[in-house]
């Protein structure tokens, strides 16, 4: 469990890049459909390159034939249906404050338990036993919750943050937990990656033919940010937290204490927006609505340990 926690955090840190240079590209005039379709298309030869020494991708492409409609479907939730309201979003809200209505995944990862079971031992025999919703995990969630509403009481426009965002924060445990139970143990964390992207690439497609239709093509600094954005959120961070969650999967209190790590990407937003950005910094009351995102999560990952 330490480790799954502490490839957790990393991941956050990795994943806060999202946040930062998603609403950088916005402030220098780059379409949010660009943002998302470039970060998954530079993604796929990233992953390709990682995947193919560790086991080839003849396992994913074997994975994907037995159940073709599935991968496309979970791919396009986990990948799709999560980024692309995400860089919706950071066209109208900074850094910090998407990161931390983000945090609203913890509420959607232990909501969405009882879609899946767990196997347990049974006077020797196996049994699945669907997981249940912990009231504890519920409780702490109401704390991220308040603070996430907090944050939002500035906004005159707070619908177009917070309901792609709730899409996202559903998608993206839903499509991970789908993508694990379909996998099981036959696909490594890259290859899982790697299929997840390939599957989804379609999608992308799409979603930069309508960026080029209603924005033209991006500009070449959006490119290149969108390539840091692959490499550090997309390979780097994807890959951690999904070693993460995939090493405590076996157990839905501590896969919910790993997903509550994200909200440190909160804290690594703030200092990107004073450091990189030099953006309107947290008000007093946009503080207190952090500090309670940040000890909710806190509090969610120690109820969720025990």
């Amino acid at each position: 469990m330490k480790k799954a926690f502490f490839l957790g955090v990393a991941a956050s840190f990795f994943f806060a890049f999202t946040f930062i240079l998603n609403r950088k590209m916005n402030l220098s005039g780059g379409h949010w459909t660009w943002s998302a379709s470039l970060r998954f298309l530079f993604m796929l030869p990233m992953l390709l390159a990682l995947a193919l020494p560790r086991g080839g991708i003849g396992p994913v492409f074997r994975e994907i034939a037995r159940c073709p409609g599935q991968w496309i479907l979970w791919s396009v939730v986990g990948f799709g249906i999560f980024y692309a309201p995400l860089c919706f979003a950071s066209a109208y809200g900074e850094s910090w404050l998407v990161a931390a209505t983000w945090q609203i995944t913890i509420v959607a990862g232990a909501l969405t338990s009882p879609l899946f079971v767990t196997h347990v031992s049974v006077n020797g025999k196996s049994v699945a036993v669907r997981n249940r919703i912990s009231k504890r995990a519920i409780g702490m969630s109401c704390i991220i919750l308040a603070g996430v509403c907090l944050l939002q009481l500035r906004l005159t426009n707070a619908f177009l943050v917070v309901i792609p965002i709730v899409a996202a924060a559903f998608a993206y445990p839903l499509g991970n937990r789908k993508m694990m139970e379909l996998c099981k143990d036959r696909l490594s964390t890259f290859q899982r990656v790697f299929g997840m992207t390939l599957c989804s690439t379609p999608f992308w497609i799409l979603l930069g033919i309508y960026g080029f239709a209603v924005a033209g093509p991006p500009p070449a600094a959006q490119v290149v940010q969108s390539l840091l954005v692959a490499l550090t959120a997309g390979v780097v961070a994807t890959l951690l937290f999904f070693r993460a969650t995939s090493l405590v999967r076996d157990n839905v209190h501590q896969l919910a204490a790993i997903e509550a790590t994200q909200a440190g990407e909160v804290l690594f937003a703030v200092l990107g927006e004073i450091y990189v950005l030099h953006d309107r910094l947290p008000s007093a009351l946009d503080w207190v609505g952090l500090f309670l995102v940040v000890a909710g999560m806190v509090l969610s990952s120690l109820a969720s340990t025990k």
